[in-house]
């Protein structure tokens, strides 16, 4: 069988391949130290009577030893490479090995009893919320959102999120009729005299228009009038106009019951009204509706909101001291903080920990499972004989090692037993 090359190995495999073939090497030497033995023992045995025990035990152990080589041997390859029955095992039920321990996985670890039953002894939130209350582990997991946003915001394609965005506001905007709802609203504004102060306010800025304009109201009616009017009555009547009119928007703001403001209030009232039930004044709202959300400068200005915000919230991300940032660490050691101390929230969110793992686990057992198989499936049957073996060789060579010394054992046992007994 083909050798992975060392450089190729991780350190941890490098180090197991080294002790086994350490653990190899005592093996072997174990056995060619038996044979050494069984050759002088039985070279000497006529002459020197006791050295019949030492031979039977060095052949116990030979056989011991070669038994085991074979057994330890068989599992990983053929021995001698000889194709012998029932030999190279691992390498030719590899797939079967596979899901055998897939299958053994999900019966005894997959299951939602043994699952629920390890969270539950688990303080999971008071462990996780007494590491996230630490500044730097906190710090830490921001800076690990604020990179999977980043990949969010930036595998996005600005045009879909775009389209997304007109296709939520025609589904949630332009689609339903506004009238009724608007209609209402106006209704209970205008029941409430909640609008009193949004007239206050347009008064005012009327007034200090008229203030600050005054040289507008030059020729507003002269102009209208015949040429032969003398020009100090056209000035004349320019200015009263605007007196006029400056009077008249004084007079409002100051009577908070003047005839003008109960006509803005029959105004509205009727237009809250026809909102609700004419169909004339609901089509104009609609077509207003529709004229503004289909121009294209409204579309154009959308798209620069959005490539706006995401330009901003990518900087904000990147920046560790960024108020974003800031906001986040601080919110998420408060979590932990309160996780380390609320036995009631602990007990509540183990509890959601738990039933969803148990609810994972009993709906995707046979998938999770699976991975093992699927993986067993794909490696190679050299490369999977070989990462058995650098996992458990070392210890299946202290079984050759112990068969040399049982095998020994076994062999003086028998031998003096056989003397003993038929002398």
């Amino acid at each position: 069988m083909a050798r992975t090359p060392t450089a190729l190995l991780s350190p941890a495999d490098q180090e197991r391949r080294r002790a086994l073939r350490t653990m190899k090497g005592v093996a072997l030497g174990a056995l060619i130290g038996m044979a050494v033995v069984f050759v002088v023992a039985f070279a000497f045995q006529n002459e020197v009577e006791w050295l019949q025990y030492v031979r039977a035990a060095a052949e116990g152990g030979m056989v011991g030893a070669l038994a085991d080589w074979f057994a330890v041997t068989a599992l990983f390859r053929h021995p001698l490479g000889l194709p012998i029955p029932h030999t190279a095992i691992i390498p030719r039920r590899k797939d079967e090995i596979g899901a055998q321990l897939g299958e053994f996985v999900e019966t005894n670890f997959l299951e939602g009893d043994v699952v629920r039953t390890k969270l539950e002894s688990t303080p999971l939130s008071a462990r996780a919320g007494a590491w996230l209350a630490q500044p730097a582990h906190a710090d830490r997991v921001a800076a690990e959102g604020a990179t999977v946003a980043s990949s969010i915001l930036r595998a996005l394609s600005d045009d879909d999120v775009q389209g997304l965005i007109e296709d939520l506001a025609r589904e949630h905007l332009l689609s339903p009729d506004w009238g009724p709802s608007v209609g209402g609203w106006l209704e209970r504004v205008v029941e409430s005299g909640a609008h009193h102060g949004a007239v206050d306010l347009a008064l005012d800025n009327i007034a200090t228009w008229l203030g600050n304009n005054r040289e507008q109201f030059q020729g507003l009616v002269s102009r209208r009038l015949p040429s032969w009017v003398p020009g100090l009555a056209l000035r004349l009547v320019d200015d009263t106009v605007y007196r006029e009119a400056v009077g008249f928007v004084d007079a409002v703001r100051a009577d908070p019951g003047h005839p003008a403001r109960d006509t803005i209030d029959g105004y509205l009232a009727r237009l809250a009204d026809n909102l609700q039930h004419d169909p004339g004044t609901m089509m104009r709202l609609e077509e207003a509706k529709a004229a503004v959300f289909d121009s294209p400068r409204v579309r154009r200005l959308a798209a620069e909101a959005w490539n706006t915000a995401k330009a901003g919230l990518l900087t904000a991300l990147a920046d560790p001291n960024s108020s974003l940032r800031r906001r986040a660490s601080s919110a998420l050691a408060e979590i932990g903080v309160r996780l380390g101390r609320d036995e009631t929230l602990q007990k509540r969110v183990d509890g959601w920990i738990t039933d969803a793992a148990v609810f994972l686990v009993g709906r995707y057992r046979h998938d999770i499972a699976s991975i093992i198989t699927d993986t067993v499936e794909r490696w190679d049957a050299e490369e999977t004989t070989e990462k058995i073996e650098l996992m458990v060789g070392r210890d299946l060579q202290y079984i050759r090692l112990n068969g040399t010394i049982v095998g020994a054992l076994a062999g003086l046992v028998i031998f003096t037993v056989a003397h003993l007994v038929f002398g």
